[in-house]
């Protein structure tokens, strides 16, 4: 082998120390880069300066340093925690619970109405009274003004009251007073008209307005807006409105209701006389009394008979036109005994009719004074009218 020729000129390279050509300008180990003053000859005591490759270099930001810092410190400080309550060092706090106010409930006192004072009535003793020549329990009755069973049962008669002798004394008892109604709060003179007012409600529907409403009610707007305290004339879809019916304004033409007449004067009573007896069981019973006037078309006379004997007893009323009427047969007493029956007339004008179509009246006149008859049956079945 011949001996290696070192005249060739050579370098080394500063990083890895390897021998290059002295014109290579690149390193083939490490990749250096050469410059030119890497172009001499190194002598060989630089082969001792030689450096060894670099480690790699880890470059942080200051956020992600700080965060670091703050995680060791909390990793840290949890691990000396976890030793020190292990040894029993560490002593919870005991937690004291807060004391919350619960507020008492105080009840207000419902006001009580005041009772409203009913009068009552003490019975009157009863009278004495001796039975005179053609006395009968029926006379003395009608006298007293009395029903003849409060006569019978105070005295213990017989049914038939025909055991009366003159001189004989008989208790009669006094009729019981009815007491006087309890006066009512009399209203003011505003409060009585405003309550006599007659008013509708009525809901605002759209395009509504209250020129419109005030006209289709024919009522001023005025006194819409007075009635419901509007401060103008605004309204608005849904809003209640109290409609015054009582300030309806005044239509031109004649009074569409014709003007009621003065009232009449109290009927004359003509037959039967009073105190009259009936005691055939077929007795057709007429009642008839003078005429008052031209009664109109919607005016009638109210005709009321009662029976007395049968103390809150039996009561029919009936409206006819003429000036009689006949007691119907089915209201006469089903017993033997005798029945007081009290009747009178008033005349009376048709205001109206009832749901069920039945008219509705109200006295035009003065009532008649009541006059009776007694009506002794031979005791027939018929059944009474309520």
């Amino acid at each position: 082998m011949s001996p290696e020729d070192t005249s060739q000129k050579t370098k080394i390279c500063p990083t890895c120390g390897t021998r290059l050509a002295e014109n290579a300008t690149r390193c083939l180990v490490c990749g250096r880069s050469f410059t030119v003053g890497d172009s001499k000859e190194k002598k060989p005591a630089a082969a001792a300066s030689v450096q060894s490759p670099k480690l790699p270099e880890v470059t942080l930001s200051l956020p992600i340093a700080i965060g670091l810092i703050f995680l060791i410190l909390a990793i840290g400080a949890g691990t000396v925690f976890g030793v020190l309550r292990g040894t029993g060092q560490v002593v919870e706090p005991t937690v004291t619970p807060t004391l919350t106010q619960t507020p008492t409930v105080t009840m207000t006192p419902t006001s009580t109405a005041s009772p409203t004072i009913e009068f009552t009535w003490t019975p009157l003793p009863p009278i004495e009274y001796t039975v005179a020549s053609g006395d009968n329990c029926i006379t003395i009755a009608v006298r007293f003004n009395v029903s003849v069973n409060s006569i019978i049962t105070t005295n213990n008669l017989s049914a038939a009251c025909d055991t009366l002798s003159p001189g004989q004394k008989l208790m009669i008892p006094q009729p019981t007073p009815t007491a006087s109604p309890a006066p009512t709060q009399t209203l003011s003179a505003a409060d009585a008209t405003d309550t006599a007012c007659q008013k509708v409600e009525y809901d605002v529907q759209p395009n509504d307005t209250l020129f419109g409403i005030a006209s289709a009610y024919n009522v001023s707007m005025e006194a819409i807006q007075n009635y419901n305290g509007l401060a103008s004339d605004v309204v608005y879809e849904g809003m209640p409105l109290i409609i015054p019916l009582c300030e309806r304004l005044p239509t031109a033409g004649p009074t569409p209701t014709p003007t009621n007449p003065p009232p009449y004067p109290a009927p004359n009573l003509l037959l039967p006389a009073d105190g009259a007896v009936f005691t055939a069981a077929n007795d057709s019973i007429t009642l008839q009394w003078a005429a008052v006037g031209t009664l109109r078309q919607n005016e009638a006379y109210a005709v009321t008979v009662e029976d007395i004997t049968e103390g809150k007893g039996r009561k029919l009323t009936e409206y006819v036109t003429d000036t009689k009427f006949i007691v119907p047969v089915s209201f006469r007493p089903i017993d033997t005994m005798p029945h007081v029956l009290k009747w009178f007339v008033v005349p009376v004008r048709q205001i109206g009719s009832s749901m069920d179509g039945k008219p509705i009246y109200e006295p035009s006149g003065v009532s008649s004074a009541a006059r009776t008859f007694v009506w002794w049956s031979s005791g027939a079945a018929t059944t009474p009218t309520p």
